[in-house]
């Protein structure tokens, strides 16, 4: 054992020894600047892309300012500076792979995990999975639109339902021109059986109209088709994971970087489905 591992490793080595790049003060030093220089054009990103909304957001105020002309009440939106944008104070930059970010450990309630978040639409038949995608977001929020998007893609036809947990409760996802003739199920919060929805209230603020689309999503989820409907979201699309997790012991991805965490989550769907349709 003891020549294997110096053939191996090299000379009096075990192989747990630091690599050669974090050995080196000089390398490491230059790995912290690297990801310094990462947070602050993050950060100048999102300031720009805050930036755009406001200045579009007086655009929208200047019209009907314009034709009544007087102000219009409340408050205009703040106008940030990019260049003045600074990374928040907590924020991080995962070193093994900097595209991963923090997500919450859905297996351990207030665990976080450095990873990615996977996406899967499945059918209501055949647990066949017709999409899937990995993003960086730690929420589901902006992801209803582009599953179903993919979904059309693949299969070539639009679905005739969809149903999906409070997570992809989104007003301008579930309002979007893309989803339009689609029979929507889409939760506007968590709640404990039979209590009220509490959540949802944010999207209610930021429009009438999401406003109207959540009082809508609400009374319709509360139908008893509505409620057969929803409830056999845990019957199609959670088995699924089950399946892959348990059946198949995929619990971490083996590969590093968004495109190659891609690659392998299709390839696990891919032979997921292969495995039904053998079935």
């Amino acid at each position: 054992m003891d020549a294997a591992e110096d053939e191996q490793y090299g000379k009096d080595q075990a192989g747990e020894e630091l690599p050669a790049e974090l050995a080196r003060r000089e390398s490491r030093l230059a790995k912290i600047r690297a990801a310094k220089a990462e947070l602050e054009a993050e950060a100048k990103q999102k300031a720009e892309e805050k930036k755009a909304a406001a200045e579009a957001q007086i655009r929208q105020r200047q019209e009907p300012e314009a034709r009544a002309g007087k102000k219009v009440s409340g408050r205009g939106p703040q106008v940030p500076d990019p260049e003045q944008a600074v990374p928040e104070p907590k924020a991080q930059r995962n070193f093994t792979d900097p595209e991963s970010r923090i997500m919450p450990d859905g297996g351990h309630k207030g665990s976080f995990v450095q990873g990615y978040n996977a996406q899967i639409a499945v059918d209501g038949e055949a647990q066949v999975i017709v999409a899937a995608e990995v993003t960086q977001p730690s929420n589901d929020k902006q992801q209803l639109v582009p599953l179903v998007e993919q979904v059309k893609r693949n299969v070539g036809a639009q679905p005739q339902a969809v149903s999906a947990d409070a997570g992809y409760w989104k007003g301008k996802q579930v309002g979007d021109a893309r989803v339009q003739g689609i029979d929507l199920y889409v939760a506007t919060g968590k709640q404990k059986h039979g209590e009220p929805s509490q959540a949802g209230d944010e999207e209610a603020r930021e429009s009438t109209a999401e406003a109207g689309l959540l009082e809508k999503m609400k009374q319709k989820l509360k139908t008893e088709a509505g409620r057969d409907l929803y409830r056999m979201r845990k019957a199609i699309v959670e088995p699924v994971f089950g399946q892959i997790k348990e059946w198949r012991g995929f619990r971490r991805f083996l590969l590093r970087g968004l495109q190659k965490v891609r690659a392998e989550w299709k390839l696990i769907c891919l032979t997921h489905n292969l495995l039904k349709l053998f079935r």
